[in-house]
């Protein structure tokens, strides 16, 4: 009896909280109305609109098949040619290259790792949220690689006909077939085209 009652007062104290048209929401003062209600018109647009238009209708999955060849073609070792653009816009030959440039930027590993910020630090600077914290990672070779490189590492093939590491910071294109046709080609490199 005495659990039904305590029940019964404790509905009784939450009723006029619950009667209120925000419910348990935070007072108009303290919550960025705009925000909010720009946040709630624009889910009651994209809903109508998703109920007008529907999702498209996607059968052959041809994007999707063309990045997975795409990657695979990366994976392989295939004989490309490397071109350098002018500032003109015409392409010089750099050089016969092996595979696709990498940017200077792609790391081996996770650039990020998780750290706890109190082991590490010795002290605890983050009172009001976890001591787990996001710091960079160094690569396997020690280094730090920022984001966002212009340059590109290339795989050329040299006058001893083995391949090796090219560093580029120039606009670049790499292909698996000699360009050619209206594009005006100056030979740079080794094995320049004939």
């Amino acid at each position: 009896m005495k659990t039904k009652y305590m029940f019964a007062v404790c509905v009784l104290a939450m009723a006029p909280l619950l009667a209120t048209s925000d419910g348990c929401q935070p007072s108009a003062a303290k919550r960025p109305s705009a925000d909010i209600h720009q946040q709630e018109e624009t889910a009651k647009a994209l809903a109508e609109l998703d109920r007008q238009i529907g999702m498209p209708d996607v059968v052959r999955g041809t994007e999707r098949k063309l990045a997975k060849d795409i990657i695979e073609l990366r994976d392989k070792e295939i004989p490309t040619f490397t071109y350098l653009v002018n500032l003109e816009g015409k392409l010089i030959f750099l050089g016969q290259s092996i595979g696709y440039g990498l940017p200077y930027s792609a790391q081996f590993t996770n650039p990020q790792k998780l750290v706890d910020a109190e082991q590490v630090l010795g002290i605890n600077l983050f009172e009001d949220s976890s001591r787990v914290q996001s710091m960079p990672q160094a690569d396997p070779s020690g280094m730090f690689i920022p984001d966002g490189l212009s340059a590109t590492w290339v795989m050329l093939v040299g006058p001893d006909g083995k391949p090796h590491p090219v560093y580029v910071e120039q606009e670049i294109i790499v292909s698996p077939f000699k360009l050619h046709g209206d594009m005006e080609v100056e030979p740079l490199g080794v094995n320049g085209p004939e």
